[in-house]
């Protein structure tokens, strides 16, 4: 069965230093570099948000297309980067889930690649991969959070945990990379 790695939104606004920085955001970079190799397809989403939208009357500006916070952390492999799909775009929505992406359907790049299992990584749990990870499973894909390869926000303390817990019960498998064969 082929299988995906989805890496969303490892970007310098939400690493350390960032315009919305996820504590401990590039600790996921050398875990996900790890595993790449052990793919068909790997994936990545960007955050690529317009200068002016709603998006920002929820959170302070970031990801704005073409500045250096949209851009990938520089640690992350992008040479192994198959395909690179845009969200966020519109300025009338927030677009969390790499679903979403504006450039490219991931759905129908999945299914093009025949690909069955989508394994989630990257930032933040409890936003932008568990709302990918949900659609995934509601797309019908066999899909697997990389525990150990992402972070949260966690605008209220725990919702880390409430985000994984929500994905689990919706038919997410939890992994750690090690796990990964």
């Amino acid at each position: 069965m082929k299988r995906a790695l989805l890496i969303v939104d490892v970007q310098n606004d939400f690493c350390p230093g960032g315009a919305l920085a996820v504590k401990d955001g590039d600790k996921v970079v050398p875990v996900i570099n790890a595993v790449m190799d052990k793919f068909d397809l790997v994936i990545s989403s960007q955050d690529w948000h317009p200068e002016e939208t709603v998006h920002f009357e929820k959170w302070p500006v970031h990801c704005v297309a073409g500045t250096e916070g949209a851009e990938f952390h520089p640690d992350l492999d992008t040479g192994k980067i198959d395909q690179k799909l845009l969200k966020g775009t519109d300025n009338k929505d927030d677009g969390y889930s790499a679903f979403e992406a504006t450039n490219k359907s991931l759905t129908g790049l999945l299914h093009e690649n025949n690909i069955r299992q989508l394994y989630v990584c990257g930032l933040a749990t409890d936003y932008c991969v568990k709302a990918s990870a949900l659609d995934a499973v509601t797309q019908g894909f066999h899909t697997y959070v990389i525990t150990d390869a992402i972070a949260a926000v966690n605008v209220q303390p725990g919702d880390d945990e409430k985000a994984l817990r929500e994905m689990y019960a919706k038919g997410c498998v939890l992994i750690e990379s090690r796990e990964i064969q």
